[in-house]
């Protein structure tokens, strides 16, 4: 048995001729069609990266001026109030209203050294601050007590607390 030699006959040439140049047609539609996708994703690309430079630049710029406002701030906090309150006056059975004098008379004295004063500077002085209370004895009820400060809170508030004992 033999295979029939279609290569002779015109109209097998014909649709082969066809065929080839079908192939050939349809490759250079497929990369024309495949280049524009891709120069569209490139310019696409491109439009995204730029503007993530912009945004980043941005961004960059609104936290140095955050930073430099916070910076300020820092600097600007002061004291804008002052507690103080006695601890163990129960021990010494103190009534309230001694209490609440004592108290008052403590803050007296440190007002006036502690309001409207910078945060960073009543850091560096908390020492003296602390001395100054413990330093000076307190009357109550015809008592002599000593203060010993046993917890100092320094923000916008102030809040000390502090203990009696027995002036010697």
């Amino acid at each position: 048995m033999r295979v029939p030699s279609f290569y002779r006959s015109k109209s097998f040439q014909r649709m082969l001729f066809g065929a080839v140049i079908g192939a050939i047609l349809s490759w250079l539609f497929f990369l024309y069609v495949y280049g524009q996708m891709q120069e569209e994703q490139v310019t696409t690309i491109r439009k995204q990266q730029e503007q993530i430079a912009n945004l980043e630049k941005e961004k960059n710029i609104w936290q140095e001026d955050f930073k430099k406002l916070n910076e300020k701030n820092k600097e600007l906090l002061t004291v804008q109030e002052l507690s103080i309150k006695i601890t163990n006056a129960s021990k010494y059975k103190i009534d309230p209203l001694s209490l609440f004098e004592a108290e008052e008379e403590i803050k007296k004295e440190v007002d006036s050294t502690i309001l409207a004063k910078n945060l960073d500077e009543l850091f560096k002085d908390r020492g003296l601050l602390i001395k100054l209370i413990e330093n000076k004895p307190i009357e109550i009820s015809d008592r002599k007590y000593k203060l010993s400060v046993k917890k100092f809170i320094l923000y916008t508030t102030v809040i000390i607390e502090v203990e009696l004992s027995l002036a010697d």
